[in-house]
């Protein structure tokens, strides 16, 4: 998958990631009034509201970009029926031909880690045959466990051609709380790094490996160390936007061949609309003010990398 990955994005020229993180204060007025209407105002009514949403959003963008990350917890909260929101929006971004990363941050020993694998990147099999669960290709992962938690997903991304990200440095302000902590005079970040990119040499694709790590655009600092432990590692790079990272920030995250990393941006995008920036769309149009601001994104880091 991780082939399929940067083939898109070099063909795209947009190293992005859409995070379809919704909230319910994201979603425009008329349209959660339209299916409250109808659904009412509970789980189920939540869960449509999200996916017509999601679809606005989709069919807006899914030809900019290679890639989108839906955040599995902002669908969770409303229960089964925003599981099914989830698994919708899952299913139709793969006919839409993106690549989706589950960002559902597991992180577990033994058979429960094999378990969260099977369900998001691989087939369960139910007597003689095998199903899908929610079919995703790449899923976060926490290696707090260490390997015991991590292989059994390696285990099932070597038998599905799907991929990781492990989370290594993240975006959040107390990260560094333990992420930051000297280990043997070293960081404990640049440990776990080295780390992913030993577990990487294990799934190796034509370029980059099939294990990939999460570090914040909020750090590039880090990010620019980080890159040169990790060479055959693609970064995923959350924090760009509303927590941010710009683009003159990120440039450290990538390679000289202008790939390795990809960056994500979920409210600066999906809640565009809500911004000065992209009031005049109005919430009727806020799709088109998600594609704008993709737009806008992709020039910003295109000519980041281009000056650096």
């Amino acid at each position: 998958m991780i082939n399929i990955l940067v083939d898109k994005i070099r063909k795209t020229n947009a190293p992005i990631v859409v995070g379809l993180d919704p909230m319910l204060d994201y979603i425009p007025g008329y349209l959660l009034d339209s299916v409250f209407d109808a659904l009412g105002e509970t789980p189920e009514g939540a869960a449509e509201a999200i996916w017509q949403y999601n679809k606005g959003i989709i069919d807006a963008v899914y030809d900019l970009i290679p890639a989108v990350k839906p955040q599995i917890a902002m669908y969770e909260q409303f229960g089964i029926a925003g599981m099914r929101a989830f698994q919708k929006t899952v299913e139709y971004c793969r006919k839409k031909g993106l690549v989706v990363i589950g960002d559902i941050k597991r992180g577990d020993i033994g058979s429960t880690s094999a378990a969260y694998a099977t369900g998001h990147l691989g087939k369960v099999k139910i007597g003689k045959k095998e199903y899908y669960g929610f079919h995703e290709d790449f899923a976060t992962v926490n290696p707090y466990l260490g390997s015991d938690g991590v292989r059994p997903f390696m285990d099932v991304c070597k038998e599905e051609k799907t991929g990781l990200f492990i989370l290594v440095k993240t975006s959040n302000p107390s990260s560094g709380e333990f992420q930051d902590r000297m280990v043997d005079g070293r960081p404990l970040y640049e440990l776990v790094g080295e780390k992913v990119a030993e577990w990487g040499s294990e799934l190796m694709g034509d370029e980059y490996s099939y294990i990939g790590a999460v570090v914040g655009a909020t750090y590039p600092e880090m990010g620019k160390t980080l890159r040169k432990i990790m060479p055959k590692t693609f970064i995923l790079v959350p924090g760009y936007g509303a927590q941010g990272g710009k683009g003159a920030d990120l440039v450290h995250f990538f390679n000289q061949d202008g790939l390795g990393a990809i960056v994500n941006s979920s409210r600066g995008i999906i809640a565009a609309y809500q911004s000065k920036e992209y009031a005049s769309f109005g919430e009727y149009n806020y799709a088109d003010a998600s594609r704008k601001a993709v737009e806008d994104m992709i020039a910003d880091i295109s000519q980041a990398l281009q000056n650096r």
